[in-house]
């Protein structure tokens, strides 16, 4: 059967957002931020005619676009209204997988005979937009990774359809940036032996660029080829990620106790920006040497950042502990998980700090989650 696979993406959601709450700022400059030191986490199309870049420093994108309304940004309402569009979609389509609190991929195959796939996504687009008030793009076309460059292609507030035999036309002109994994370190290494454009990439053998860029060449291959065979995953919202730790010895050492809080929490902030989710709530759990159990939790505002979390977390530990007994075990859980990437998250960050965090993720992924961390974090190991 002929796959059928929709992106849909919401255009400049949380600046769409701000608008739905404030007509005054349609047609405006808006920059979704925090701070002076902080970094664009959003911004409108009137602000990308300056240059402005999601990512970029508050102080130069306000260099660039003078005239732009900083607004600090809400990740609890930009959530309610992704759940919102979520609920649309999924009532609507046989299968769908949610990409980002803005983006999703929609299985459509075999539907062809009922509706017409293209008519049948134009119509969710118009429901999303009729009952949220948010603009959406889509593209359809044979495979993920297609409708996606597609749906970039189509944007702002467009629609687009590419059929199997047009996959190789629409894909050549374009430059290699416009494929997915292709990263700024990727793009600058085959800049430099020529490979600017799909079609250019198309015509290197496979062998070649597995030579260049390493076992990734045959994956960018198959992508410049309109190749590939991922599938749609079903969407389910994770409800909660969480760690404990049992001591050897039952402990009144409390420096000790906050030190390993510190570490897990940590840890699993590490997880939930690898697996892309923000936490909303943080729980805190003692047992005691008697076996008593006792928990405590706070709302937060979505985030996936140690420093917010760990704080968060010692201060129920505080809280918690008031009965000076022997602890025997320490718990550690984040729930009211939303799918979001770290940096949206970071509106009243610094610039420094978001550099921080993406290197030391780096690391972490290359050579374990253990390789580096905070000095806290390491009691884990110990």
């Amino acid at each position: 059967m002929k796959r059928a696979i929709a992106h849909m993406d919401l255009d400049t959601f949380f600046v769409s957002c701000e608008r739905n709450l404030n007509s005054k700022l349609v047609g405006k400059p808006v920059i979704i931020g925090g701070g002076e030191r902080g970094v664009v986490a959003s911004c409108s199309y009137e602000t990308r005619y300056f240059g402005v870049r999601s990512a970029m420093p508050i102080k130069m994108a306000l260099r660039l676009c003078p005239e732009a309304k900083v607004i600090k940004g809400d990740m609890e309402f930009y959530s309610k209204m992704s759940h919102t569009v979520t609920e649309i979609i999924q009532e609507k389509v046989p299968m769908m997988e949610k990409a980002s609190i803005d983006e999703f991929y929609l299985d459509l195959s075999g539907m062809d005979q009922f509706f017409g796939c293209y008519k049948w996504t134009s119509e969710i687009a118009d429901s999303v937009t009729k009952n949220t008030g948010l603009p959406i793009s889509f593209a359809l076309s044979v495979n993920k990774t297609v409708s996606k460059i597609g749906t970039g292609e189509a944007k702002p507030v467009g629609r687009l359809e590419i059929k199997d035999q047009n996959v190789q036309p629409f894909l050549n002109p374009l430059s290699i940036r416009k494929i997915p994994m292709v990263g700024n370190v990727t793009f600058q290494l085959l800049s430099r032996v020529g490979i600017r454009t799909i079609q250019t990439l198309a015509g290197v053998p496979v062998e070649v660029l597995q030579q260049l860029i390493g076992k990734n060449g045959g994956e960018l291959w198959k992508k410049a080829h309109g190749i590939d065979e991922t599938p749609v995953i079903p969407y389910s919202e994770r409800k909660s990620i969480s760690t404990e730790h049992t001591f050897t010895t039952d402990t009144i050492d409390i420096l000790t106790v906050k030190g390993l809080i510190g570490g897990m929490v940590e840890q699993l902030a590490f997880q939930l920006r690898k697996e892309k989710w923000l936490t909303s709530t943080v729980v805190l759990k003692i047992r005691y040497a008697n076996f008593d159990t006792e928990t405590k939790q706070c709302k937060v505002a979505y985030t996936s950042a140690d420093h917010t979390l760990q704080k968060i977390a010692l201060e129920l530990f505080n809280k918690l502990y008031t009965r000076r007994m022997r602890i025997r075990l320490i718990g550690i859980k984040f729930t009211g998980l939303v799918h979001g990437n770290h940096q949206m998250n970071l509106f009243e960050d610094t610039e420094e700090l978001i550099s921080l965090y993406q290197t030391m993720d780096r690391i972490k992924m290359r050579f374990g989650k253990s390789s580096v961390g905070r000095a806290s974090g390491f009691l884990l190991n110990n």
